[in-house]
């Protein structure tokens, strides 16, 4: 193949990949699946003892799209994991089927609080057509200090005593063994 016919398939395979990008109902696919793969690069890493913040203020209201309410202070003295998301949220729509796993088998152990600013019409339809079966809760009063997110997703992991062991921000692959052997080790604890 001659040097000129070579840049003409790359520049005609670069254009594509542009126009992909760019047109809407392609680009949440190719974003969701770049941030797929990235999620099984970054892992969760628990933060030092000697680092770890304590939530000083439980009060914090949260209401789920069955109109219970949930005072964060019911979670004192359990595991509990916040994740903060959106169903607009390309790097939120890749880790969701592995935190749905992780729900789905430590469910029952663990508080899980999945935080959006979302409707909850908009939360039921993506809930719906993504096969996930979580709660999912909207907050009625800002978030502890210590929980505030201002990007999303943000994941962070209480331990029993109400302290953040993990922190972290983008699309991890939550269902991990290094992060069911962390969930086990703070259930033990």
């Amino acid at each position: 193949m001659t040097k000129s016919k070579k840049g003409r398939i790359s520049n005609i395979i670069f254009i594509i990949i542009l126009l992909l990008i760019f047109i809407p109902q392609t680009r949440e696919p190719i974003q969701v699946l770049f941030h797929k793969g990235f999620s099984y690069i970054n892992t969760s890493t628990v933060i030092d003892k000697v680092e770890r913040k304590t939530i000083s203020n439980l009060n914090w209201d949260l209401a789920s799209a069955d109109g219970k309410r949930l005072d964060f202070n019911a979670t004192k003295g359990k595991v509990v994991l916040i994740n903060f998301w959106a169903t607009w949220c390309p790097p939120c729509i890749a880790e969701m089927p592995s935190l749905q796993e992780l729900y789905d088998d430590y469910g029952d152990e663990v508080v899980f609080l999945f935080v959006t600013n979302d409707d909850f019409e908009t939360v039921e339809k993506f809930k719906l057509n993504k096969g996930f079966s979580f709660d999912v809760f909207t907050p009625l009063s800002e978030a502890p200090e210590e929980l505030r997110a201002h990007s999303i997703p943000r994941t962070f992991i209480l331990n029993k005593a109400s302290e953040i062991v993990i922190d972290e921000s983008g699309a991890l692959n939550w269902n991990s063994t290094k992060v069911r052997k962390q969930l086990d080790a703070l259930l033990s604890e």
